[in-house]
Order: C-alpha cells, then structure tokens, then sequence
C-alpha cells in the first residue's frame, strides 16, 4: 500500500495544484479513448492530431495569456474581438500598403501591444475593473474591425500564410517520416530527462525529501512515452504536413511563460496580486505595473493568435474572433485556476485547452451538429464543477474547495494574510 501511497503523492510533484492537473490528465486520456473507441480510431490518426494543433493552437495561445490575467484576479472580454481588429490591420496593411509579411507581423503585434497599454491603463492607473474595460473594449474593436474591413474579408500574402497553415519542411534522408520533426521529439526526451536529473540532484544536495527512485522511474516513463507517441504521430503525417508551425509557437509560448510565471520575481508578484493585492503591495510589489502588465501581455497575446488564425483562414473576416474570450477562459478555469485569483499554472491551462479542443474534435468527427455540440460542451463544463461542489457539501475531497481553502475568511483572529506564492520547481513537473 505505501507503494501506491508514494506514487499517489509523488507522481507529479504531491501538491494540491498538481493533483487538479493530474485529475485534468485523467479527465483528457478519458476524453481520448472514449473517441478513440467511439471513431474508430479516428481520433489518434497522425492527421487528426495534426488537424486539432493547427486549429486550436491560436485558442491555447491565448489561454496562456488569459491565465496570467486571471491569477493576477482579473478577466478579459475583449480577446476575441482585439484578434479581430489585429487581423484586418495586418491584412489591410499588406494588401493595399504593400508591407511585407514579416513586418506585417511586427506591426500586428505592435498594435497589440498598443492595445493592451490602452487597457492597461484604464485598469492599473485609473482603477476601473477589467470586467468594464475589456466589455468597452470588445465593443469597441469588434466596430474597428468592421468599420476598417467594411465587413468584408481582406485575403493576405501567401508567406504570411505559413505562421498559420505551414509545417516543418522534410529535409535529410527519406526516413518515412518528417526528420525535422523527430529532431525536436529526440530534444524533448533528453530535455526532460535532464530536468529529472537536475531537480532530483538538486534536492539531494538540499537535504529535501526525495520521492523514490522508483516513482522518478515511473514519472520519467510515462512522460518520454507521451513525447515518443506525439513525435511520431506528428512526423508520421502524409508528405507535406508535420509539426504545423503554429504548435511550434505555441511550444515556444509554454516553454518561456512556464519559466516565467514559476521562476522569475516578475511572475511570483503576479500570484501575489491574485492571492492578497493588499499584502502584496504592502510588501513591495508594484501593484499598478503588474496589472499593467498582465492586461498588455494579453493583448500581444491576442494579436498574435489573430494572426496565426487569418494566416490559416487566408484572410480576415468580420466574424473572426468571435467567442475566443469565452474559450480561452474555460480553458483556464478547467486547467486548474481559481476564480478569486492567485493559483493557475500555464500547463494546467493547456491540458484545461486540449480538453475542450479534443471534446469538440471528437464530437465532429462523430457528426454532431453544432448546436448540440456546444450544448455538450456547456454540460461538461457545468457538470465538471458541480462534481466538485457536491463533494464538498459531503465533506469529501473537493478541488475547489480545497483551491479556495487560502481565501476563506474564518481563519483565527490576528492571522495575518499571506501572499499566494507561485508554483515551486516541484509543482513545475507538472507544469513543464
């Protein structure tokens, strides 16, 4: 039993973060095999994998940002509607002003930026909610795309196109599968397995409690045999597609907010934000330039995902974006993240993203229109917490009310409040 016991708490690190994580794992395997079985085996082919990064790889790219907003106890409506008005700027720019595809991009990000500055401000130095902001801004940008498109969709350049439906070229050797591509699955097996040596090494010299070598094994096991699995099946697709270059971005995007938001002072005053502003500012966080911030990031965030979706679209539209918002928060609140703030970690919200993409996925493959499909997806979500609500009313282990023990308010008497920390490089397992 102590076997099963070590396993249970060290799989993926032991603490409460992780095993909301490790239950959304269970909850996407789940998701995987049912539509596996239910399809055919449709749902594991190299091409529909292919299919679900190329066309929800902009909604993950924005879960990450929305994650950041939400830890820091925000929410942003308007994402969907600043990727629209980015894409028909970016389109309009190169149509009709002749800019070129890479400066293209520079300038789209630009106005993101400026954007979220705009935002920003509002939000951090003037002190109206982000709810308010980013509803005016919706509105506001939503208009800007229709008034600037005339309604009407504006194509872009072929080279433009590549951020959005281009993959890794096949170069060296016919292998039977694209070689690039088994580059970057022979690096992440030895990049995780680096990072399970350095962390246990690191903790022994520590003096820290060490899961067993077993556990590490098992861990270790588990993790390479995914890598391996995703690597040929994204490099075993037909000639020609791949690794697409939008999931490459999106690797890149986890990789370096991961790092961030665990590892760097900037991305613990963000969790100190979210989990007691007041204690926060009151120990020297700079609370205005960090909901500055994290307002901005999300609009950069929201840009580039516009124009990774129009550069797979072909062209921009007055009807692109619509809804984003309400996926990309679901995304994070299903990954792992709490309403009050202060808790979230970028993979959780990736795994939360991966299982609402592979639900819809599997759910089309099988033919479902799309009114039930969202009727399907809205119940899943309902029932998902309503689960954890009723364990809760039975005193049974409940997720959320375990996320929300921190911010209950019947502690004792002259406790005083304590910052919310970021993920440890412990709870960074999983997260990685």
């Amino acid at each position: 039993m102590s076997r099963i016991t070590d396993l249970q708490k060290n799989l993926f690190g032991g603490t409460t973060s992780n095993a909301r994580q490790f239950g959304m794992i269970f909850t996407l395997v789940a998701i995987v095999l049912l539509f596996q079985i239910w399809t055919g085996g449709l749902t594991l082919t190299s091409g529909n994998l292919i299919a679900v990064v190329s066309q929800y790889s902009y909604i993950l790219i924005l879960a990450i940002g929305m994650l950041m907003v939400i830890v820091a106890g925000h929410i942003d409506l308007s994402v969907g509607s600043v990727a629209a008005f980015t894409g028909i700027v970016v389109a309009k720019a190169m149509q009709e002003h002749d800019v070129p595809w890479p400066l293209g991009i520079l300038l789209g990000l630009l106005v993101g930026a400026a954007i979220g500055a705009w935002q920003g401000f509002w939000v951090a130095y003037i002190g109206v909610p982000a709810f308010i902001v980013t509803l005016a801004g919706m509105l506001l940008f939503r208009g800007g795309n229709q008034y600037i498109g005339n309604a009407d969709t504006v194509p872009v350049p072929e080279g433009f196109r590549k951020i959005g439906a281009g993959f890794l070229p096949e170069v060296g050797p016919d292998t039977g599968y694209n070689n690039l591509t088994l580059l970057l699955g022979v690096a992440a097996c030895a990049g995780v397995v680096w990072r399970e040596w350095k962390a246990r090494r690191t903790r022994l010299e520590m003096k820290a409690d060490t899961a067993p070598l077993w556990v590490a094994g098992v861990r270790l096991t588990v993790m390479l045999g995914v890598i391996v699995f995703a690597t040929l099946r994204f490099a075993g697709g037909r000639v020609g597609t791949s690794l697409p270059i939008s999931g490459i971005i999106l690797i890149v995007l986890v990789l370096a907010y991961s790092h961030y938001t665990r590892n760097t002072i900037g991305g613990r005053h963000i969790y100190a934000v979210g989990g007691n502003a007041r204690a926060a500012e009151l120990s020297g966080v700079k609370l205005k330039r960090v909901n500055f911030f994290v307002m901005m990031n999300m609009s950069v965030l929201a840009a580039l995902a516009g124009m990774i979706f129009v550069a797979r679209s072909s062209a921009s539209g007055p009807q692109d974006g619509l809804s984003w918002e309400l996926d990309a928060i679901a995304a994070v609140f299903i990954g792992g993240a709490a309403v009050s703030g202060g808790l979230g970690t970028v993979s959780g919200s990736i795994v939360g993203g991966l299982v609402m993409a592979l639900l819809n996925n599997g759910l089309q493959l099988e033919g479902v229109g799309s009114d039930m499909v969202q009727i399907i997806k809205g119940l899943v979500l309902l029932l998902a917490v309503a689960f954890d609500v009723y364990n809760k009313s039975r005193g049974r282990f409940s997720i959320t009310g375990t996320l929300m023990r921190p911010f209950r308010r019947d502690d004792p008497p002259g406790t005083a409040p304590v910052p919310a920390q970021a993920p440890d490089a412990d709870t960074a397992k999983v997260a990685g």
